[in-house]
């Protein structure tokens, strides 16, 4: 069933577990994603970027996770995943999200306050939740000294301010964690993590989760983070999946074939993500 973000992450914050927020780009890793909400029972967020819409197209790729959702036996909603403008904001609105992140922790504070406090009013006005991030979520490699890993991070008291100045409804927060796979094992910042979710009654997120050792989630979930993104180790099992499988069967070339170990892979991802966001039993 299609729903709102809101509901299914005031709820996770209530009961003390994390919504999976997990990307797509086509049809099979959306069937993938849903595949594995269903056999969990857990509700979830199906993520779409900028570049997923540019490459998929407007037209397309929000149909066909909006028919999955709707289909769904599970709570599903569609979000916006860093979203670079205005404008995106507008068109995924009228492609029916029904969540939405407006991404401009790039920019100096007052800006970011004010290109969120925009996307706010558009979305309140029809029912949709807003998710914005303050801190900079990059690289956690191991040669960053700690003032330079610290620069990147969200400050407990500007936290604080910012969910008062933005009037959003979750904060993206950086605590150590980096997109993409890590270079090193990623060390999150409990304590910080703690200072924020002491000052901040909103749901907390957690972005750059693929490759974050699963004891590290579990305690992020404990210690308060509501929903969790994970796009890198999706699409890592649907390719090297995919390699292995026609390195093995060279003359296959029916697609429905090749991609199907491919969607088997990233639903066991899901799944197992599902399980250490103790989100499993949700829905």
């Amino acid at each position: 069933m299609l729903v709102s973000s809101k509901e299914l992450l005031l709820d996770a914050q209530k009961n003390k577990y994390a919504v999976g927020a997990f990307n797509t780009n086509n049809l099979e890793i959306t069937h993938a994603i849903v595949r594995a909400a269903e056999a969990q029972k857990a509700p979830i967020l199906i993520q779409i970027s900028a570049g997923a819409l540019k490459y998929a197209g407007l037209e397309f790729l929000p149909m066909i996770v909006a028919k999955a959702a709707t289909e769904a036996s599970v709570p599903v909603a569609i979000h916006l995943d860093h979203g670079p403008s205005f404008e995106v904001v507008m068109q995924s609105l009228r492609a029916g999200f029904t969540s939405i992140m407006r991404d401009a922790s790039k920019l100096p504070y007052e800006e970011n306050v004010a290109e969120v406090r925009k996307v706010v009013e558009a979305c309140h006005a029809v029912g949709v939740p807003v998710e914005a991030e303050i801190g900079k979520i990059g690289g956690a490699e191991e040669h960053v000294v700690v003032s330079e890993r610290e620069a990147t991070m969200s400050d407990p008291d500007e936290c604080v301010r910012f969910v008062a100045d933005g009037g959003f409804d979750f904060l993206a927060v950086a605590i150590g964690n980096a997109h993409g796979f890590y270079k090193g094992e990623p060390k999150l910042d409990f304590d910080r993590l703690d200072a924020i979710r002491e000052r901040v009654d909103i749901p907390l997120v957690l972005h750059g989760a693929s490759g974050i050792p699963d004891h590290q989630i579990t305690e992020a979930v404990e210690r308060g983070i509501c929903k969790i993104n994970i796009d890198t180790e999706i699409r890592n099992a649907f390719i090297r999946t995919i390699q292995k499988f026609v390195a093995e069967n060279p003359d296959q070339i029916d697609p429905r074939k090749i991609f199907a170990p491919g969607i088997e892979a990233m639903q066991a991802v899901v799944e197992h993500k599902i399980e250490i966001f103790r989100s499993a039993g949700r829905a």
